[in-house]
């Protein structure tokens, strides 16, 4: 039986520092793979999200996000892990990601030949009211939450709820059986801060991952509620801590540029770094 060998490499997003921050797979050329292998080795890497690399006929590359349960159309630490990966060989400054969601431009910062930051310009989200709150609340175990509890679709449904404290956002235990529980495959950010500094922990235990290291999808949506609700100002960079309760602690950066009446842009940065290479033989 012939084997064939499909290559990875991992990395760790909004990191800089490696063995922290969110791990990432990326298959770098998957049109040798199977359609009914992504999920399973997307479910054999157990990382938040893993990645399978495409040409592209709009993009420099087409990439597919996998958690280990479900495809997803986009996702934050995927895109920006991507482009540090591909963007590297081909001594790119600039590298455009197609994604469920449409193409996704990544501007990279470089010292020498190595990249060490990167900002993509994410979807411009979709917010409604989130209508089962009291079931959220009720299944993270707090009372009530400081802004209003909205869902911002940005290919993933991301609901913010905010907290009084640092201390209550590292105390919370939810109750994953409840949260899997509620609709759309929500995922649950429960955040607290001040001025343009915040913390964040993410739960999506539908998608098979309990808590994430780090939300690059939950983190441009959540510059944008505070900014509608009065927390920041448009434009001001808040910059966002997320990972530390499950030994990953991971840094990320998030802007959004317009007004209430009209968002223009939606961006997110951060830093990432290879720490792995191998192939599976099957």
């Amino acid at each position: 039986m012939a084997i064939a060998r499909h290559r990875y490499v991992v990395c760790d997003v909004f990191t800089d520092t490696p063995l922290t921050g969110n791990q990432l797979a990326v298959f770098t050329d998957a049109r040798a793979l199977p359609e009914e292998r992504l999920q399973e080795l997307a479910r054999e890497m157990n990382f938040s999200e893993t990645v399978f690399v495409y040409p592209s006929a709009t993009a420099h590359a087409r990439i597919r996000i996998f958690t280990p349960a479900a495809e997803l159309p986009f996702a934050g630490h995927p895109t920006l892990g991507s482009a540090f990966v591909l963007a590297g060989p081909l001594q790119l400054d600039e590298i455009s990601l197609e994604t469920g969601k449409g193409v996704v431009p990544v501007r990279l910062e470089r010292e020498g030949a190595q990249i060490v930051f990167g900002r993509m310009e994410q979807p411009i989200p979709e917010i409604s009211p989130y209508d089962d709150e009291a079931a959220l609340l009720a299944a993270l175990g707090v009372e009530r939450s400081e802004l209003p509890v909205e869902l911002y679709d940005n290919g993933l449904a991301n609901v913010y709820v905010t907290l009084s404290s640092a201390e209550d956002v590292a105390a919370l235990r939810p109750d994953f059986g409840r949260l899997v529980e509620l609709p759309n495959m929500i995922h649950a950010s429960c955040i607290s801060g001040s001025g343009t500094t915040w913390k964040m922990r993410m739960f999506a235990p539908a998608d098979g991952v309990a808590e994430d290291p780090a939300t690059g999808s939950a983190a441009g949506p959540l510059a944008l509620h505070l900014a509608l609700h009065g927390r920041i100002a448009f434009g001001d960079e808040v910059e966002i801590t997320q990972g530390v309760e499950i030994n990953r602690p991971s840094k990320l950066f998030a802007r959004v540029d317009g007004s209430a009446e009209r968002v223009e842009r939606v961006e997110v940065g951060g830093s990432a770094v290879v720490v792995a290479r191998g192939e599976f033989q099957l």
